[in-house]
Formats: C-alpha cells, structure tokens, sequence
C-alpha cells in the first residue's frame, strides 16, 4: 500500500470517526470464513457497518481527533482488529456481539474497545455494561415519563376528590330533607 493510499484511508477513517459517534473495535482473529459470513450478515442486517483495517492506520485516525483515545494504545490497537460503525446507538454493536457469540457457540469475536458518545470503553468486561446502555431517544422517553407522571397523580387526584366531594354534598343534602 502506497503513502497516498494510507493517507486516503485515515482522513476518511477520520471523518467517519468524528461522524459516528458510536464505534466498536473488534477482534476476529480465528474465525472461519463462514462466521466471518454470519458476521457480516448480522452486521448488515442491525445497519452496523464493519471493517477490517490495520491498527496503524486507526490510531493515525483517532489521533485527529479532540477526544483522548490513548487508553486504545495498550490494549485494543494490538492484533487483528475490525471496526464497528453504528449511527443511532451505542448499544447495538454490544447487542450483536453477544447475539454472536451465542448464535455461533464460539468466543472467536472478541471486544476490545469503543467509543460511545466520546467516552472510552475497554475490554471485554465493558461489554455487558454497553448492553445496557440507553439511547438518547430512550431517555427523553424516561424524563418525559418522569414528568408527565405527577401531573397525572395530580389530575387523578383532582378528578377522584371531586366525584368524593359531590358525592358529600349530595349526602348531606339528602339529610336536610
């Protein structure tokens, strides 16, 4: 591969970064070309882009970027490494992942870093806490819910308290007769 053509490839590796911010690095060292196939099918399938690139040529890519990506330096940029894009959730690549790995029976696909919203996640114990990250639509979903919840404890109280009171009134008028 030619200067130029590495060039190429980290400016766009770049943009991509500094557009998306939800990616995963991945390590599928080992894996038969069939799973390789299974991958690939379950990435397009969740709109997950993947792609093989060398770990030279990624960490020339973060290093563009403003976020501190040195903690990848130790762990993550070693070995055989794929990349994960997502545009909408941080939680989705960790979903495959693991849909992986049960589906296929094998530890072959390894986690080893991501980046959600410009914070850093490293090693494969990080994973089960990015399953369960929430979207950003989700929590909008949760605060909206939080909000709208006392207002209806108020309007239910409001509306049952004056069926009660009517009720009162129409006792004691009854009474006066």
């Amino acid at each position: 591969m030619t200067r130029e053509e590495k060039s190429l490839i980290i400016d766009e590796l770049s943009q991509k970064f500094s557009n998306t911010p939800y990616f995963y690095i991945t390590s599928a060292a080992g894996m038969s070309v069939g799973e390789v196939n299974v991958l690939r099918g379950l990435c397009f399938e969740k709109g997950i882009e993947y792609r093989v690139v060398k770990n030279t040529l990624i960490k020339k890519a973060l290093e563009t970027l403003e976020t501190d990506y040195t903690p990848f330096d130790a762990e993550v940029l070693k070995g055989f490494s794929g990349i994960m894009f997502h545009p909408e959730s941080g939680k989705v690549p960790a979903q495959l992942i693991k849909e992986f790995k049960k589906k296929t029976g094998s530890d072959k696909l390894k986690f080893k870093g991501a980046s959600v919203d410009s914070s850093v996640f490293v090693g494969e114990a990080q994973l089960e806490v990015l399953t369960t990250l929430k979207s950003k639509q989700e929590l909008v979903g949760d605060v909206i819910a939080l909000l709208q919840s006392p207002a209806k404890n108020v309007i239910g109280a409001l509306s049952s308290g004056g069926s009660k009171l009517a009720g009162i009134i129409k006792t004691l008028s009854e009474k006066e007769d």
